[in-house]
């Protein structure tokens, strides 16, 4: 086919991909009637269609049309603002299915690109959370860490597919990310890529506890977190402690089969949008329910807690089954559809936001706990000391020469550390504890770092459980009460 029969037929296909997207894509006024919306789109179109046809026809060099047309697309999904929403080259369309799957080559962190750009908030890639026991999370990565450049590239002038096409690739290569975690830690570290195997569940005992952390939404979630119950249940565990920290989110399927088991009656999630068939109700069966009524559970968040969790979390909160401990989640409450343009690309589009069961979105608000729990942060000088023992490598090169250290080993070795870095004990030993577990994958808890951790156990073996949940509120009743202070404030200013 020569070019000038290519450019043809890619421009057809173009034009009715466009069309397609455009009744998917377009928002238009209220006010507007539904005729007179379609007039404009179709008046919209044709501009379109007339500017592609000029520049393929009338440019000074000769374009390939795919570049036009992907321009295009980019530029529309640009427009809506959207982190969420983007164009998915063939990239990016294969790198969606492997992780649907399960399987892909990279370095495990989950990430989103920061949509502002100024010199006070350059347009960086924020990690939303590290997947579990992936080079990420063994590095010490934590939610919120600001990825500034990538094999000495900076972030911000790529887009979230060029982000991605970087940190994956072939298994065992490494790629050098550079990192700045609050406003003057900068770092770097050299993961080499693994296949990452998206996580599911990781569940153990604590005592008398059933601690069961769910790393990410996926096909296997329910079934594995219905594993970790059962265990509980044939250990006669007397609460519960539901980790979704640094849980990205993944299938809105999966956080609602999840929550079925906790949940006999009612609505679980409900999916609004302008397009009727985007609008759904999942609701609770008693069939599916499978946790005993009388057991307490506390329910562990934090800013990596996103999107499926959130909708977990906010379920439990709402039917008062849970009490939340951390501190506020990422605010994810939409919902998107990837649409398929052609045999190879697609497009990812926000289609509708989602409602917990107290009729409440929570996009860009997150869910605030019923206690707040936080890890102390470190002082400008802590900052500068944990950045010079990242810098010199004293951490990695320790542990290598002194394999399989024991618990007073770490503690012994955080103690000398100390007196050349001064900053956080606590956090030190977090770092070389890593260190030492890097290549035989973290246990299940860290009950010596996590003070979160720590104040869940203490809550259920030590507090009145009944009368927590009896001053717990609904998302909906929470946001009522802030509005009315908000308006409180305005009066009085």
């Amino acid at each position: 086919m020569d070019n000038k029969i290519l450019r043809r037929f890619v421009g057809a296909v173009y034009f009715a991909l466009l069309l397609l997207i455009s009744s998917q894509c377009f928002t238009q006024s209220a006010a507007v009637s539904a005729s007179e919306a379609s007039g404009q789109t179709n008046e919209y179109l044709r501009r379109i269609k007339n500017a592609l046809k000029f520049v393929d026809q009338n440019y000074v060099d000769e374009i390939d049309p795919k570049i036009l047309y992907e321009g295009a697309i980019k530029g529309m999904m640009n427009a809506l603002e959207d982190p969420y929403s983007i164009y998915l080259d063939s990239n990016s369309v294969r790198e969606l299915a492997d992780t649907t799957v399960g399987k892909f080559g990279g370095v495990g962190l989950s990430i989103t690109k920061i949509v502002s750009n100024s010199p006070e908030k350059p347009a960086y890639v924020e990690v939303v959370s590290p997947i579990e026991n992936t080079p990420g999370s063994k590095a010490g990565i934590h939610a919120g860490d600001l990825i500034t450049a990538i094999d000495g590239l900076s972030t911000v002038d790529m887009t979230m597919n060029e982000v991605l096409l970087h940190l994956r690739g072939k298994v065992g290569d490494p790629v050098e990310v550079s990192f700045l975690r609050g406003k003057n830690m900068n770092f770097t570290k050299t993961l080499v890529r693994e296949l990452i195997e998206v996580p599911t569940v990781k569940y153990a005992m604590i005592n008398s506890l059933g601690y069961l952390k769910l790393i990410e939404f996926t096909p296997e979630t329910a079934k594995r977190a219905e594993e970790g119950l059962n265990e509980f249940k044939k250990n006669d565990f007397k609460g519960l402690i539901i980790d979704l920290r640094n849980n990205p989110g993944g299938l809105i399927t999966s956080a609602v089969d999840v929550a079925d088991k906790f949940i006999d009656n009612g609505v679980i999630v409900s999916t609004k949008s302008r397009v009727p068939y985007d609008t759904y109700e999942y609701t609770a069966s008693r069939i599916k329910t499978t946790m005993p009524k009388d057991i307490p559970i506390v329910v562990l968040i934090n800013k990596g807690s996103a999107s499926a969790s959130e909708i977990l979390a906010g379920a439990l909160k709402d039917y008062h089954l849970a009490y939340l401990v951390g501190q506020n989640t990422y605010g994810k409450g939409s919902v998107q559809q990837v649409i398929q343009l052609g045999y190879v690309d697609g497009c990812k589009v926000t289609v509708a936001r989602y409602y917990t069961p107290s009729d409440t979105n929570i996009d860009k608000i997150g869910i605030p706990p019923d206690r707040e729990v936080l890890h102390p942060e470190l002082t400008e000088e802590e900052e500068k000391n944990f950045s010079e023992m990242m810098k010199d490598n004293t951490v990695a090169k320790y542990v290598e020469s002194h394999p399989d250290m024991s618990e007073n080993d770490i503690a012994s070795y955080a103690n000398v550390l100390y007196k050349k870095y001064p900053f956080d004990i606590r956090t030190m030993r977090r770092i070389i504890r890593m260190e030492v577990y890097r290549t035989k994958g973290m246990p299940a808890y860290d009950l010596d770092y996590d003070i979160q951790l720590n104040e869940a156990i203490g809550i259920l073996e030590k507090e009145n459980f009944r009368e927590l949940m009896r001053s717990s509120k609904t998302l909906k009743e929470l946001q009522e009460a802030a509005s009315e202070k908000g308006i409180a404030q305005s009066a009085k200013e």
